[in-house]
């Protein structure tokens, strides 16, 4: 059977201080299959776009800026992670610079700068904490993981490192 995923980005915009993140929680809408939850910036690619023009697009509409200095970190490969088992493939940025005034919060919640050493304690996805320390982990170029899902739970990790 072909893999045929939803295509999505992610970014972590950082600090001027490179000690933070910026995160969004999200609380807005009750039917959000990640309500509670703290994730970076990002979404669906649309038809027409490229990931960088996706991760572009959705930084300006959730948190009003405009990244002028970003890096592909990674991808994950999330088969099952769907509210209906769809399998989702994400682009994973990192956003080294940025100009515009982020807003306190946006459609989906309030946006805030979490310490970086401090996220593990952060309700979000449980299969996040599997590669969120690789997207600030310097000495890795790259990587790129699988993360199953079953029923909203994953089921496995593999990672290759460049």
């Amino acid at each position: 059977m072909a893999l045929t995923p939803i295509m999505t980005t992610l970014a972590f915009v950082l600090h001027p201080d490179g000690e933070r993140v910026l995160m969004v929680h999200r609380t807005a809408r009750p039917g959000d299959e990640q309500l509670g939850k703290y994730n970076g910036l990002g979404g669906k690619l649309e038809p027409d776009e490229d990931v960088v023009a996706c991760i572009r697009r959705e930084l300006r509409e959730e948190a009003h800026i405009e990244a002028t200095g970003l890096r592909l970190r990674g991808t994950v490969s999330w088969p099952g992670f769907g509210r209906n088992g769809e399998d989702h493939f994400g682009f994973i940025f990192v956003v080294d610079a940025f100009t515009g005034d982020v807003p306190e919060a946006n459609e989906e919640g309030s946006l805030s700068w979490e310490r970086i050493d401090e996220l593990d304690r952060l309700p979000m996805w449980e299969g996040d904490r599997h590669f969120l320390p690789l997207v600030f982990d310097e000495t890795i170029t790259q990587f790129h993981g699988c993360l199953p899902y079953d029923k909203g739970h994953p089921t496995g990790w593999s990672v290759t490192t460049l």
